[in-house]
């Protein structure tokens, strides 16, 4: 049992399983300080419950995020000790600004959410959400740098084999950093989006018509319909940025092996590394080429360029199909429902029940982006810096593979237990609808707010 094979599998296990979670908070954090503010702003009680319901599921993903972050952390020095050796310089601080500026800014203010309702002035609990909220994206900024700049490092000096920093600020905002903190964000945002438009439907299929229901409803899809062709500029901006810092990862998502001109766009194909070539191909004359260089007599950069320092084309060249067809469902989906939505006010029951799997629709295209982002480095782990191969530590293949199958074990229960409480909220939400009382509140009437500490 090879231990770098192993340690890699158990890290992109462990790094697939985080991520959904920090997927989900980013944006639901926003999410919430909307519902907030238009409770603000309507004193309409539907509001509120929108938020009671989603609040409890951004604490849900707070915690399985930051378990799931804690454990990642650890292998940095059982597994992967080259890495901290070589660029714990950069790397630590960067990582060590998270949690100072952020994580603790989350937790802190996460209680007041949750609890503070009528137990604090109205002013304190939305100042709150939007602490929270920046929080997150605050976190989000730190930990993009960082992968950015192991993408695209810049700002450094190498010193017997150690890299110290020069300039923090190059570092910072490297080359890539801007284009992924927006690709990121972005897919955050659709991904929420499309988590609530999808429980909401669920809610709508099982016969709720609440005005909590319909307001989230709305709010998931609208948001969704706006942002996911926004999403497909700023991924067009993003691969162009990738094109100039990281030409041999383009080659491979494009499943190109010679360098040159009027090159296709590959549908569909099977690509042969041993043979250099793709078998099966369904392809678009001169796609390639429009879409990177646009021009159809754009250069395009070749595998064959770049031998023994490309990445494994074939999960790069598919990770980034799903990620793109998934994003054009989205797209299909998000604004089918907004056409209902805002003419004819209703969901017809084909797209509802579409809508509820497309509830994990952005954590399909999140886990797709990020394998073809993260293998599209590959052989480096900080590319021209490290190697992959050379930051593995000296652990027995048996032991990682003991770890890993634990890891897999858990993260499948834990998985199927964050997915059953998800579906536990809506269905009690949607046997609720508007008549379940607001914490705090047991008299008060629900259609206006209650006076707040100190405004009265």
């Amino acid at each position: 049992m090879d231990p770098l094979i192993l340690s890699r599998i158990q890290f992109g296990a462990n790094i697939s399983f985080h991520i959904l979670f920090p997927a989900i908070t980013i944006a639901l954090g926003w999410m919430l300080l909307f519902f907030k503010l238009r409770y603000n702003a309507t004193g309409d009680s539907a509001w509120m419950r929108a938020y009671f319901t989603w609040v409890k599921v951004f604490a849900l993903s707070f915690a399985m995020g930051v378990v799931s972050g804690v454990t990642m952390s650890f292998q940095f020095g059982t597994n992967w000790p080259g890495y901290m050796k070589t660029v714990g310089n950069i790397a630590g601080p960067l990582l060590a600004y998270e949690i100072l500026t952020a994580f603790f800014l989350e937790a802190a203010f996460l209680g007041i959410m949750l609890f503070g309702f009528r137990r604090v002035s109205n002013r304190i609990h939305t100042m709150a959400t939007v602490l929270v909220a920046g929080g997150t994206t605050l976190s989000a900024f730190w930990i993009i740098a960082l992968n950015s700049w192991m993408q695209t490092p810049v700002g450094f000096e190498m010193r017997d084999g150690v890299a110290h920093a020069v300039d923090w600020w190059a570092i910072v905002f490297n080359p890539s950093m801007p284009y992924r903190l927006v690709h990121m964000l972005l897919a955050s945002g659709l991904t929420v989006s499309f988590l609530i438009a999808g429980l909401s439907a669920l809610r709508y299929l099982y016969g709720d018509r609440s005005e909590s229901m319909w307001k989230a409803l709305r709010t998931g899809v609208f948001t969704a319909a706006i942002l996911i062709p926004i999403q497909i500029f700023a991924g067009d901006q993003h691969g162009l940025n990738t094109l100039e810092h990281q030409p041999q990862k383009i080659a491979a998502m494009e499943a190109n092996w010679n360098t040159g001109p009027n090159v296709p766009l590959v549908l569909f194909a099977l690509p042969d590394e041993a043979a250099k070539e793709n078998k099966f191909e369904l392809t678009i004359p001169d796609g390639a080429s429009l879409i990177l260089r646009h021009s159809a007599s754009g250069v395009v950069p070749g595998l064959n360029d770049y031998p023994g320092n490309h990445p494994p084309v074939f999960p790069v060249f598919w990770g980034f199909r799903i990620m793109v067809g998934t994003g054009i469902l989205m797209l299909v989906v998000s604004w089918s429902a907004a056409f209902f939505l805002k003419r004819r006010h209703s969901l017809p029951k084909p797209l509802a029940l579409a809508m509820v799997p497309m509830a994990l629709s952005g954590w399909l295209a999140t886990l797709a982006g990020w394998y073809t982002t993260e293998i599209g480095r590959q052989p480096w782990l900080v590319t021209g810096v490290l190697k992959t191969v050379d930051a593995v530590g000296p652990v027995a293949g048996s032991h990682v593979a003991l770890t890993l199958a634990i890891y897999l074990i858990l993260y499948v229960l834990l998985l199927i237990a964050y997915l059953g409480v998800l579906v536990h909220l809506a269905l009690k939400a949607a046997k609720d609808g508007d008549a379940s009382p607001l914490p705090g509140v047991l008299d008060a009437p629900l259609s206006q707010p209650v006076a707040q500490p100190g405004e009265r």
